[in-house]
């Protein structure tokens, strides 16, 4: 991921998508935590194209270049094979919102996408921020499929400051990271759970808590020692803590 070393909570009324998307509610979610405690794993995307994975109970791979919309991981289908040999392997999507996004295009939004948004609540604008975000999920779940690889454990979103978002409407970043929620929630029971830290979560989304399973707070410790007592930490979202990201050569990850 690209943090390696890399406000009060907002009241924020979730917008729902009541067309044939899905439907998105803070309850009923994945009631299980798809890491054992105590276990390791890692992350690894296109940095890490010439790395062997290590040992481990389980693996994470990012399917972008570092950002949405951004080419795809070239390792990507060597790496998720890797990763499988664990038995657990997640998939993680760098997010992002910008106003350029929002266009039906071949890049960016999708015409489902965009259909779909017209039956979320809120302004025009913030329909189309969930549009990009539920197309940026959209444009990965293709590309991951066109891999030939397993269907991933879970999905996790890498929400971080060095992506381009919203300075002046944060409810448009709250709103695109729903549409991807809500976009990876359709059709599937993986569990979903964000990445990011408290500061930048709070600096993009105001506090949001956002309808996920999980949470996986990047760290920046070097050591195991360092980063275990943040498994005792609020998440940032209000969801559990599942894995805590230390970097010692590479993305080293621990299931609290």
């Amino acid at each position: 991921m690209q943090f390696a070393l890399s406000i009060p909570k907002a009241t924020f009324g979730l917008p729902i998508a009541v067309a044939a998307l899905v439907a998105v509610n803070s309850v009923g979610f994945a009631g299980f935590d798809l890491y054992a405690s105590g276990t390791g794993g890692y992350d690894f995307s296109y940095p890490q194209c010439s790395r062997t994975a290590p040992a481990a109970s389980f693996g994470v791979v990012g399917i972008n270049r570092g950002y949405p919309f951004n080419d795809y991981n070239n390792c990507l289908a060597a790496e998720f094979a890797a990763a499988a040999k664990t038995g657990n392997v997640a998939a993680y999507i760098n997010t992002g919102y910008d106003a350029t996004y929002a266009k039906i295009d071949g890049r960016h939004v999708t015409p489902v996408c965009a259909s779909s948004s017209q039956a979320v609540g809120g302004s025009l604008q913030q329909q189309a921020a969930w549009a990009v975000g539920c197309s940026e999920a959209e444009r990965d779940i293709a590309h991951l499929s066109s891999q030939s690889v397993r269907p991933p454990s879970a999905w996790w979103l890498d929400v971080e400051t060095s992506n381009s978002w919203s300075s002046s409407d944060l409810s448009l970043n709250r709103y695109a990271i729903d549409g991807i929620i809500a976009r990876l929630r359709q059709g599937t029971s993986a569990p979903v759970g964000i990445y990011s830290t408290s500061n930048q979560w709070n600096a993009i989304t105001g506090g949001f808590r956002a309808p996920v399973d999980a949470d996986w707070i990047g760290t920046g410790q070097r050591t195991l020692t360092q980063a275990k007592p943040y498994c005792s930490a609020v998440g940032f979202t209000g969801a559990r803590v599942w894995l805590v990201q230390y970097v010692s050569t590479f993305d080293r990850d621990y299931a609290c």
